[in-house]
C-alpha cells in the first residue's frame, strides 16, 4: 500500500519538476515522473521503489547533492540511495555524454535488482516517449539528442540487453516492449 510518503514524494516531484516540459511535445515533465512510478508499482515496485521512480530525475535535473540531501531527509537511506543509482550525473556540469553513458550502463551491470526495476520503466517509459516522437517529426527528432540517432540506439539497445540478462523475470514483457520501440527506430 501506498502511504503518506508516496503523498510526499509526490509533492515534492511536483515542486521540483514543475517548470519542466518533455523535449519536443511540451508535456510537463510530471507526467512522466508519473509514468515511471505507475510502471514500477505495474511491476512490483515497493513504496520505497514508487517514490525513487517519482524522484529518479530529481538530483540530476534539480539541483544535484543538496536535493540528495533533501530526499535522505524527508525519505530515508533506502531512497536516497535508489535516487543516486538511478542517476547518471549530480553535477551541473555534466561529463561528455557518450562516457556518462557507458558509465551508467557499467553500473547497471551490478546494480541491485530494485534498481534495475525503476531504471527498466524509466528507460521504457523514454522509449515510448521516442517512438511517438518520432512519429510526429520523424528524423528531425534526432537532433535533440546528444547522443544522435546512433548513439541514442545504441544506448537503448545497450540498456534492453543488460536488463534482459539480468532484469526481474516479471519485466519481461517490459523488456520485449523497449527491445522491439527500439527496432522499430532502427
Amino acid at each position: 500500500m501506498l502511504g503518506e510518503r508516496f503523498d510526499r514524494a509526490f509533492l515534492l516531484a511536483s515542486e521540483l519538476h514543475r517548470q519542466q516540459v518533455r523535449k519536443e511535445s511540451g508535456v510537463p515533465y510530471l507526467s512522466h515522473l508519473l509514468a515511471v512510478a505507475s510502471l514500477a508499482l505495474e511491476h512490483g515496485a515497493d513504496e520505497d521503489q514508487a517514490i525513487a521512480a517519482l524522484l529518479h530525475d530529481a538530483v540530476e535535473d534539480q539541483g544535484g547533492m543538496p536535493t540528495a540531501a533533501r530526499i535522505h531527509a524527508a525519505f530515508g537511506q533506502r531512497v536516497h540511495d535508489l535516487v543516486l543509482a538511478l542517476t547518471d550525473a549530480v553535477v551541473a556540469q555534466k561529463p561528455p555524454w557518450r562516457a556518462r553513458k557507458q558509465a551508467y550502463l557499467a553500473h547497471l551491470a551490478k546494480a541491485p535488482m530494485d534498481v534495475l526495476l525503476v531504471s527498466a520503466c524509466d528507460k521504457v517509459h523514454n522509449a515510448r516517449a521516442i517512438v511517438a516522437d518520432h512519429a510526429a517529426s520523424g528524423s528531425d527528432l534526432w537532433q535533440r539528442f546528444s547522443g544522435g540517432r546512433d548513439g541514442t540506439l545504441w544506448y537503448y539497445r545497450e540498456l534492453a540487453s543488460i536488463f534482459a540478462a539480468r532484469g526481474p523475470k516479471r519485466l519481461g514483457a517490459l523488456l520485449r516492449e523497449l527491445a522491439d520501440r527500439m527496432q522499430s527506430l532502427a
